[in-house]
């Protein structure tokens, strides 16, 4: 064999190695990718999870706003990514707890049971105004001390929350996605499909609550998004109960008629 053809073979030789190490490296980082996104989720391979989509408050009939069908798209692409199964629930056709499989949540208490339940259950010092009378408070959301006012189209609110059911190290999380119109909603599911990784690496397997604020969603619909801040502290903690002197700033429902005006 001339030293031609040698140098050719061992350069083929070469190639095919470094070729197969590079594949190999790529297989092993994209099932590590895949593995953290798998536990943030909680959808281990062929595990089971549930979609609850809520109603559309503006119509008489069982509908799901085509905002929500968009957020519930986005889900679902997530759900699939991991491997995992969903089945799609109606928010009044839920009658199980939280923590055996991992859950997906849509819309505010005013749309949804399930939300509402959630809320009531994990989140103590958060109120939601769910009034449907028009009004400055419409839609409000209460964090502790702290009053965030809706401004259609313009300035709404959205709160993105991962929790889980007590210390169970085996407990699935639940995922709210409860915002003040249903664009801000889609806007929520977009902003975790975008930054699931940040978010991993920021919280790991813990709780947060986010409260994200949605600008001018009747130019740019659900893709610019702000984080206000990290509101889990707050809206963990249980707000205080009302006195006679004091009454609670923000029972929920309360109509927006009976609410002291509040600048947030």
């Amino acid at each position: 064999m001339s030293d031609d053809v040698r140098n050719i073979v061992l350069g083929v030789v070469a190639s095919g190695l470094f070729a197969a190490l590079g594949w190999i490296a790529r297989t092993y980082l994209w099932k590590r990718r895949l593995r953290r996104k798998q536990a943030f989720f909680g959808l281990p391979d062929h595990s089971q999870s549930l979609l609850v989509v809520n109603r559309d408050p503006a119509t008489a009939e069982p509908a799901v706003h085509r905002f929500d069908v968009f957020s519930l798209l986005e889900l679902s692409a997530l759900i699939k990514d991991c491997g995992a199964h969903v089945q799609v629930v109606t928010q009044d056709m839920v009658h199980q707890g939280f923590g055996e499989r991992t859950e997906f949540c849509v819309g505010g208490p005013a749309s949804n049971r399930r939300m509402m339940a959630h809320m009531a259950a994990m989140l103590p010092g958060v109120r939601v105004n769910i009034d449907p009378e028009p009004g400055p408070d419409r839609a409000a959301f209460r964090i502790g001390t702290e009053l965030y006012r809706m401004e259609p189209g313009v300035r709404e609110y959205v709160l993105l929350a991962r929790l889980t059911a007590g210390e169970r190290p085996d407990a699935r999380p639940v995922f709210l996605f409860c915002g003040q119109r249903a664009i801000t909603n889609q806007a929520a599911t977009r902003y975790l499909a975008r930054h699931h990784e940040r978010l991993a690496r920021k919280h790991g397997s813990h709780s947060f609550v986010l409260l994200l604020r949605v600008v001018n969603s009747q130019a740019y619909g659900p893709d610019v998004v702000e984080v206000v801040g990290d509101v889990t502290r707050a809206a963990q903690t249980p707000l205080p109960a009302p006195t006679e002197s004091s009454p609670d700033p923000a029972p929920a429902p309360a109509p927006a008629s009976r609410r002291k005006q509040q600048k947030p």
